[in-house]
């Protein structure tokens, strides 16, 4: 697919892999809108790339999703290009029930559900067009996971599903889908609470979005990137062993 001359939305695209993709396509020719449910990340996002369009939403919440498709729809004749990049990630106890499953934004709305409404909306729009796509980002916990992560490993393992039908089902159409796999990045999702952050914070976003817009440029539609590699192989080769590697501490 072509890397320049799209009009793109990115999900979550005022911070980390998002806004290191925002960056890196507005410096290869692209329109690029981003939304996210801060208007101060936002604001500051835009001070660093004057060349960004912005909309707080949070894409958790069906209206939020409903009105950011009526805008892009209505003011982006030229949209042509859908990143689900927004996610969050939670340690989960589930020995400590409810207390812990519940507190804080739900992982499944913001990972899964709101990928799959957006495709929902824009997929229509999209085959209109003559190059289009669909890009998730998944993870590669979503092939081997972290128990101490369980309900987002869960939802990554799902966008991965999920994008594995669509591409199925949209094979002889416009629309290309893509899947970007990052290993750990140092994002904020690398802060475990408020208060503490993981050792090993990952690499830069920056590296993500280098390996995805090449990926992209040469049709690859499974861009594992990093150490990301090892999980999808390992997965494939011997989970029981990848799992028990991953999860010795």
């Amino acid at each position: 697919m072509k890397i320049k001359g799209n009009t793109v939305l990115i999900t979550g695209g005022a911070t980390g892999i998002g806004f290191a993709l925002a960056e890196a396509l507005v410096n290869a020719g692209n329109k690029v809108i981003i939304c996210s449910r801060r208007q101060a990340k936002l604001k500051a996002a835009k001070t660093r790339l004057p060349a960004l369009e912005t909309r707080v939403c949070d894409i958790s919440q069906e209206k939020d999703r409903a009105s950011l498709f009526s805008w892009v729809r209505d003011n982006f004749n030229d949209f042509n290009l859908l990143v689900n990049n927004a996610g969050i990630q939670r340690m989960v106890n589930f020995k400590e029930g409810t207390r812990a499953r519940f507190s804080g934004k739900d992982e499944i709305a913001t990972n899964l559900f709101a990928p799959i409404r957006l495709s929902e909306y824009f997929i229509p729009l999209l085959l209109k067009k003559k190059e289009a796509a669909i890009v998730n980002v998944s993870s590669g916990l979503g092939f081997v996971p972290i128990a101490a992560m369980p309900v987002y490993c869960a939802t990554k393992a799902a966008v991965h599903s999920f994008t594995v039908s669509l591409r199925h089902q949209l094979k002889d159409t416009p629309v290309k889908v893509f899947e970007i796999i990052p290993p750990a990045v140092e994002t904020d999702l690398g802060k475990l609470t408020e208060d503490e952050e993981q050792g090993y914070k990952g690499i830069p976003p920056s590296e993500v979005a280098v390996a995805a817009l090449k990926a992209i440029a040469n049709d690859e539609y499974e861009i594992p990137v990093g150490e990301a590699s090892g999980l999808v192989k390992g997965s494939k080769a011997n989970f029981e062993q990848a799992f028990n590697n991953l999860n010795q501490w």
